[in-house]
């Protein structure tokens, strides 16, 4: 396994990410329209890719939400490479580099027909109040932590 930080401009992140918004495309059904306008990697500086064997498998990655919180976004691994810790590994790397650049707390969001994502989460983020444009959609399920 190898990890590697890049941006959003990296040819495996995007193949990943189109991955991931057509995973997500049948996972929220109906919903997806709302949640995809606020997953647009154009900007993102600082991005995941995690490699198997030179084989890209998962990604994430990382933006600023407010001075001292960064919000986690478009967490994937391909689906026959799940299990394996590599989401952990993704989410641990975030949060160091989140770290790094000086945030205190990471938040982020996920669909509740994500239940992989969210058994994930739960094992060290604190779920929280639905934040910003997920405030009042019941289908969103948002979480936080606390960086040391």
């Amino acid at each position: 396994m190898k990890l590697l930080r890049t941006n959003s401009e990296n040819q495996d992140f995007k193949q990943l990410v189109k991955m991931l918004d057509e995973y997500l495309a049948y996972v929220d059904g109906d919903d997806h329209a709302f949640y995809d306008q606020f997953n647009k990697i154009d900007a993102l500086q600082h991005c995941i890719v995690l490699f198997e064997e030179e084989n890209p498998v998962g990604c994430g990655a990382i933006k600023g939400y407010d001075g001292e919180t960064a919000e986690i976004k478009r967490m994937f691994v391909i689906p026959e490479f799940r299990g394996k810790g590599y989401a952990s590994a993704i989410l641990n790397e975030l949060e160091r580099w989140a770290k790094e650049l000086q945030f205190k707390k990471v938040i982020l969001e996920t669909g509740t027909g994500q239940k992989e994502a969210i058994k994930l989460y739960r094992k060290t983020y604190e779920q929280i109040e639905n934040y910003g444009q997920y405030k009042g959609v019941d289908t969103s399920v948002c979480f936080s932590k606390e960086l040391d």
